[in-house]
């Protein structure tokens, strides 16, 4: 399960309630169980195709329900488990690292000692978090979730990557000859038009 999209936490999300189901002890479970449950209404009211009144209505409730059922989670059960970097992570941190120490000027001391995988907490203070609580603000104001998209704006790194690929790898000269590119790229469709 390599490079999820977001159909796949979609679909993740609506088989997660069994899978979990009895994983953990009474207390955390319920906790875990509510809050999967409550994300998968909070997931049906935005992916609602026509709203009435009575729906935003109800999806302000189940959007003050969700956030209090993830504040219980963190303060309960995320407080309960030490969580760490996945191994991939950590080995990843460490080439990262060891790049950087091969470009530094040796020093007299001994290197740093990896202390082993990082602690890794549940943010709740991302950008992310926030704006679920704005959805159904904005689906009153720009109407649902399927009339609008961020696809056409994700789909435009491919084209970045392309010219990416087709630069030298020097700081000083990629933004220009990608500059370069993508005005060849644009003079060569007003030729086709």
């Amino acid at each position: 399960m390599k490079k999820l999209a977001a159909r796949d936490f979609e679909d993740l999300l609506q088989c997660a309630i069994p899978v979990f189901e009895k994983l953990l002890p009474d207390n955390h479970d319920k906790i875990v169980l509510d809050l999967l449950f409550d994300l998968l209404v909070w997931h049906a009211y935005a992916k609602l195709q026509m709203h009435t009144e009575d729906t935003l209505s109800s999806f302000d409730t189940t959007t003050a329900v969700l956030g209090q059922t993830v504040r219980k989670f963190f303060k309960t059960t995320c407080s309960h488990y030490h969580t760490t970097e996945l191994p991939h992570e950590y080995a990843a941190r460490g080439h990262r690292e060891a790049k950087l120490a091969a470009k530094q000027p040796p020093s007299s001391g001994k290197g740093k000692e990896r202390s082993g995988p990082k602690f890794k907490a549940l943010n709740l203070l991302t950008y992310k978090f926030h704006a679920l609580g704005h959805y159904p603000n904005t689906i009153r104001r720009f109407g649902t979730t399927d009339s609008f998209s961020t696809q056409p704006g994700e789909l435009e790194h491919r084209r970045a990557k392309r010219w990416y690929l087709r630069t030298p790898k020097n700081k000083k000269t990629m933004i220009t000859t990608m500059t370069h590119l993508e005005a060849r790229e644009r003079v060569i469709a007003c030729i086709n038009e």
